[in-house]
């Protein structure tokens, strides 16, 4: 009698086998955002990766908050009595110029180990890991206990005003049971004294884009004019570009720089946080921004031809604030601007922080450190924007998990928004490791 043959189970598919592909799929479609409708859109984007989501089942709710300014939102996950958990990311990116560029923006080209295009590292890299794992674990029938909603967003380079605001407002009914969410920026890897150190975004700083306006009279340009609105404008803008901002160490701050001054034998204190942000290297360029208020001259307007003085004149300034700062802020602000200039805002959006000893962040901590079990772990204040902002407004703890695992010597936070923007292949299937450990802790 012959014996039966031998089948041996199926192993569940790799979280981070298809991160790759996908990543590159996301990049070869332009979702260049211009801070207007001028751009593609993100309709494309979000119905490829819906597409993606229905493969294996999952449904999805596409909505626009005008023609093509697309995101989705589809519910994941088990046991509808536990609060649920979002996990966000954003489908746009900022423009790029081909001309400027060593490889075609969006091209999604892997070279020497790296995937190169535009939203490489800003964000379609975390994008990908998510789908990844989650057509993997949805597939093996590994769904997580947590209920989860998914949610992929337009506009988020903007100020998520057409992405995640427009979903907070139009569609909170499907955002009401989460408690926590999970986004970009953090969890990604820098080298301090030989250290490698992994940070989690716990707090961000807020937004103040202003346009201000200089008014004066109008004349020639052959002429004495002693009310000219481009000179009191350009005296302004001088002035905030030039000021020097006060260090003030928010929680988030102290913890990550305490953990520094471990490392270099001292302890932090606001007298020696700059040279403590100095021991991050190029990301101190980041780093350097968080431990106070910043305000950057970003546009000026004014004029219309070269022999007339204007009536009027016009800047914008990029302006974050910390938490529990603002109020500083604005007054240093109009000091510096005086009394005859307009402060009008562009966007304005409040800084946030969560409690940085949470289960949710054991868990981010637990699984990277499985996969890396020689690093540190610790949080940071974000210095950018994110779509964290619109989805707080629910009442959600926020946390950026992108976890890459980095090479020292790579200028990471240079390749947010600029050129030759690219992220090394392994950093994407390590993140993708660690993304599905921490779907099974949450």
């Amino acid at each position: 009698m012959e014996e039966a043959a031998h089948h041996p189970e199926t192993p569940d598919p790799d979280p981070a086998g298809e991160v790759v592909e996908l990543c590159r799929d996301l990049l070869r479609i332009d979702t260049s955002n211009y801070g207007d409708d001028s751009g593609p859109g993100e309709r494309k984007a979000a119905e490829h990766v819906a597409a993606l989501l229905h493969e294996v089942g999952i449904d999805c709710t596409v909505t626009e908050s005008s023609p093509g300014r697309t995101s989705l939102i589809a519910q994941w996950g088990g046991a509808a009595d536990r609060d649920a958990l979002l996990i966000h990311g954003h489908l746009d990116v900022v423009p790029a110029a081909a001309e400027d560029w060593q490889i075609d923006p969006f091209s999604g080209e892997v070279v020497d180990g790296y995937l190169w295009g535009r939203g490489a590292v800003d964000m379609k890299d975390f994008d990908a890991m998510l789908l990844s794992v989650v057509r993997a674990r949805t597939r093996a029938g590994r769904i997580p206990d947590r209920p989860i909603v998914l949610s992929f967003t337009a506009d988020e380079e903007a100020g998520g005003h057409l992405g995640a605001q427009h979903l907070v407002e139009n569609h909170a009914d499907e955002l009401a049971h989460c408690s926590e969410a999970v986004g970009e920026v953090g969890g990604f890897s820098t080298t301090v004294r030989g250290q490698r150190l992994y940070l989690i975004e716990a707090a961000e700083k807020g937004m103040a884009w202003l346009r201000l306006t200089a008014r004066g009279r109008a004349g020639h340009g052959s002429m004495i004019n002693d009310d000219n609105a481009i000179t009191r404008l350009a005296t302004a803008v001088a002035r905030i570009g030039t000021h020097e901002w006060p260090v003030r160490l928010t929680p988030a701050m102290q913890t990550l720089l305490a953990s520094v001054a471990e490392l270099a034998g001292t302890e932090a204190t606001p007298e020696n946080a700059d040279q403590l942000i100095d021991e991050f290297g190029s990301a101190a360029r980041m780093l350097g921004a968080v431990i106070r208020n910043t305000c950057n001259p970003t546009m000026l307007g004014g004029g219309y031809k070269v022999n007339v003085i204007p009536t009027e004149a016009t800047a914008h300034v990029d302006g974050r604030f910390l938490p529990g700062y603002e109020d500083e802020f604005f007054a240093t602000l109009a000091q510096l601007c005086g009394d005859d200039i307009e402060i009008d805002p562009v966007s304005h959006q409040q800084p946030w922080q969560s409690d940085f000893g949470t289960p949710l962040v054991e868990a981010m901590t637990r699984s990277l450190l499985a996969e890396d079990p020689d690093a540190l772990v610790a949080p940071f204040l974000m210095s950018g924007g994110t779509d964290a902002k619109h989805f707080r407004k629910l009442g959600m703890s926020s946390y950026g998990f992108t976890p890459l695992r980095l090479p020292a010597d790579l200028d990471f936070t240079a390749l947010f928004h600029g050129v030759n923007e690219r992220v090394p292949v392994d950093a994407l299937t390590f993140g993708a490791r660690v993304f599905d450990r921490f779907l099974d802790e949450v």
